[in-house]
């Protein structure tokens, strides 16, 4: 019988992708070995929760998702909260896992949808499909075939001597054609993802790579489509590649802002809005107001967001992040 071996081809746009991750990684290994501090990894860690979470819609900001992984109480959707809860939990747990174990994905999976569903730890044991506007759009393996495919491609993986940032992405789109569980799919192809990244380089356990993935969101689910169309994963592999590039790029960029601004390593944008914003409190329309800035869209995208995934401001109503009366100030240290 033969081994199972996934249809892939390796494209151009993939070898030139690899040369530049490579390079990136080198630089920052070099220059800056010591950079992903204990502070960095906490903040990185939630940002890769909330990201990975509103992947699936959930709706917690993440000052909320921040003030839950703390302790604290929030009000928000029971399901949302427990979500979060779990993510951490499984998040936490990522160093410590095999993935190559079958068993550790179950447990990790057991942990991510603890009472959210009931098969949690468990393969499927019916159909499933995936919509898109109320449309079917795959339709995935039958759950007899699930526990042997699942075997088939972990076994792949470890005798593959294919580049890891290639077979990793390869592994990432063949768990989610195989759709192994009810529920959770998504946020558990992420997580092993990241998983198989860190063993072979362990800053990769604290890249906040599914944060890219939600900014191009549309992209990603585009990618997996054109891969089940085609057959191949090589669209997939090249559109996680260029998230992992960027992801590295915005890491070392920022921490190249840190060596200019080590008090609270901000970006140029990011402090002209603090600047801005001072000790006041104020609406989204009148931090625009004062950096003439019309365009609200970008305001959002390189200004306001990125301050409060950093934790840099705060909302005066955290609960409803979409209140007309919403506020900004800095966060109190």
């Amino acid at each position: 019988m033969a081994e199972y071996e996934p249809p892939f081809h390796m494209s151009n746009i993939i070898v030139n992708l690899l040369m530049e991750i490579g390079e990136q990684i080198g630089r920052i290994t070099v220059l800056q070995p010591e950079s992903v501090t204990p502070r960095l990894r906490k903040e990185n860690r939630i940002r890769t929760i909330h990201a990975s979470l509103a992947i699936e819609h959930n709706s917690l900001s993440v000052e909320q998702v921040t003030a839950i992984i703390n302790g604290k109480r929030v009000l928000g959707n029971p399901n949302e909260i427990k979500e979060v809860e779990n993510a951490y939990q499984a998040y936490e747990l990522m160093t410590g896992l095999n993935p190559y174990s079958v068993d550790d994905l179950l447990r990790a999976h057991r942990l991510m949808m603890q009472g959210l569903i009931n098969e949690n730890g468990k393969f499927r044991s019916g159909a499933v499909g995936i919509y898109a506007a109320d449309m079917v759009v795959h339709v995935a393996p039958p759950a007899k075939f699930v526990s042997g495919q699942i075997k088939d491609l972990i076994s792949w993986y470890q005798r593959s001597d294919m580049h890891p940032l290639v077979k990793s992405s390869i592994f990432h789109y063949e768990f989610e054609f195989i759709h192994p569980f009810a529920d959770g799919n998504g946020r558990m192809g992420r997580l092993w993802h990241t998983i198989l990244l860190g063993q072979w380089k362990e800053l990769f356990y604290w890249l906040p790579i599914e944060t890219l993935i939600r900014s191009r969101q549309d992209g990603y689910y585009d990618a997996l489509g054109r891969s089940d169309r085609e057959g191949d994963s090589s669209k997939f592999v090249e559109m996680m590649l260029s998230v992992i590039y960027d992801t590295l790029r915005n890491y070392e960029d920022s921490d190249q802002d840190s060596d200019q601004d080590s008090d609270q390593d901000i970006t140029s944008p990011l402090k002209r809005l603090l600047d801005v914003l001072g000790d006041g409190v104020m609406s989204a329309s009148e931090i625009m107001e004062l950096m003439e800035l019309s365009h609200k869209p970008t305001f959002r995208k390189n200004y306001l967001n990125p301050a409060l995934e950093r934790g840099l401001i705060e909302r005066t109503i955290p609960d409803k992040p979409n209140s007309r009366n919403q506020r900004y100030r800095k966060t109190k240290k």
